[in-house]
């Protein structure tokens, strides 16, 4: 049935269609899915649905001549170059670095999230029982690269002896954060940004702030262990749980790697 409205179509428009903007059509989606890849998984995302869907209510004003709405959201888009640099400036300064490094065709290989699930539960509850301080950030859909200060290139296999090794007192390394990339142990030693949200509990020490920081912009995952307390916490998505058990920490890990 698909097929048959398909081949319909094409007998009706055509002679309307030339080649090239059959190509013209391609390039455009080509871009826009790989901006849509781009932003997956980070705040600049959720705020690009939001204005398209204020611009879907503007376009209905405008359709059935809603005047109040149609002129509150008219003056909002008005000048959308501008909206667009004001709040996406930092989204294109790094897409615009990135852009011709990056391997638009390269295919991750399959990874098994219950394995890099277990090897951090280890180790975190390996750290808590030393009360050894950590900060361990998962990278998903979005790429941490621009949100990452310092730190050094480790790209090793993710075990829990080499991952708890990198955090003790003797490492030059074990103040920053290590980043876990595709299963595997991409930097230590990084510097993140810390959460600006006024609403945070002053207690929270730094480890606990840069985990809030990078799951506010971004979709990654942390899990930190308090040196004080030799207690294990997981943020995402801006809000974090703390005293948490190793079973507990594995299912919210599992939950968001989808194993």
């Amino acid at each position: 049935m698909i097929f048959g409205d398909i081949v319909q179509f094409w007998r009706e428009f055509h002679p309307l269609l030339r080649w090239w903007d059959l190509i013209d059509i391609l390039v455009v989606a080509f871009f826009i899915h790989q901006a849509f890849q781009f932003l997956k998984g980070t705040r600049a995302f959720q705020l690009f649905l939001t204005l398209s869907l204020l611009f879907l209510f503007f376009w209905i004003a405008e359709r059935f001549q809603v005047r109040t709405v149609r002129a509150v959201l008219g003056s909002l888009f008005e000048n959308w170059v501008i909206l667009i640099v004001l709040l996406f400036h930092q989204d294109i300064r790094r897409a615009l670095t990135q852009f011709g490094t990056r391997s638009f065709w390269s295919k991750s290989s399959k990874i098994d999230q219950s394995q890099v699930a277990e090897e951090l539960v280890r180790a975190a509850v390996s750290l808590a029982n030393k009360k050894i301080g950590a900060l361990i950030v998962v990278e998903r859909e979005a790429e941490l690269s621009d949100f990452i200060e310092a730190g050094e290139l480790v790209d090793s296999v993710l075990a829990k002896d080499i991952l708890t090794s990198l955090f003790l007192p003797v490492s030059p390394l074990h103040d920053g954060a290590v980043v876990i990339r595709k299963g595997r142990l991409f930097m230590a030693g990084c510097f993140l940004p810390l959460s600006l949200n006024p609403l945070i509990s002053k207690s929270l020490g730094t480890r606990h702030r840069a985990a809030l920081g990078i799951t506010e912009e971004t979709d990654a995952i942390c899990i930190v262990v308090s040196e004080e307390k030799g207690s294990i916490s997981y943020a995402a998505h801006g809000k974090i749980t703390h005293d948490l058990e190793a079973g507990q920490l594995r299912k919210s890990l599992l939950e968001a790697l989808g194993a």
